[in-house]
């Protein structure tokens, strides 16, 4: 018999995009339709069904990779951000947020995750990591992952 264990309870969950923006690509085929029609064109379908699956297509493309590259997941024992996870234990301090014009240390350390800085949107929020290394973690909603990465490390710091 195999046991099974049960998935790790997520704390914090970011998914990155949302699958409503490919409702642009019907939208913009409806649109192309309309313009026709209003020109005294008729209907001819291949306008806007090019629009259609261009729009559509690129935006799919760019949902999924939204979701790979800029989701963000907290459990008790791990923090991923994109396709990079670490271990909590890996965690020594979670540094205050910036305040003022001047800029923090952590600030320019590099973001978590494969991409070469924070995505737009979010908020960087700095980590000391173990052997004096920063790095900075990131989220939409920085305040909830900040409160709920400083609980946790405070509870793993002997």
């Amino acid at each position: 018999m195999t046991e099974r264990t049960a998935p790790p309870e997520v704390l914090f969950y970011e998914q990155g995009a949302s699958w409503w923006w490919l409702l642009a690509g019907p939208a913009s085929a409806i649109a192309m339709g309309l313009i026709q029609h209003s020109a005294g064109y008729g209907v001819q379908l291949f306008i806007p069904g090019m629009f259609l699956v261009l729009v559509g297509g690129f935006l799919g493309i760019q949902v999924k990779a939204a979701r790979i590259h800029t989701s963000v997941e907290l459990t008790p024992e791990t923090l991923r951000q994109g396709t990079e996870t670490i271990r909590i234990s890996d965690i020594v301090k979670v540094y205050p947020p910036a305040t003022g014009a001047e800029e923090q240390k952590w600030q320019s350390a590099r973001a978590l995750g494969e991409l070469t800085g924070v995505p737009r949107g979010r908020t960087g929020i700095g980590l000391k990591l173990t052997n004096d290394r920063t790095a900075q973690a990131w989220a939409r909603r920085h305040a909830e992952l900040r409160a709920l990465l400083t609980r946790l490390v405070d509870e793993n710091t002997p």
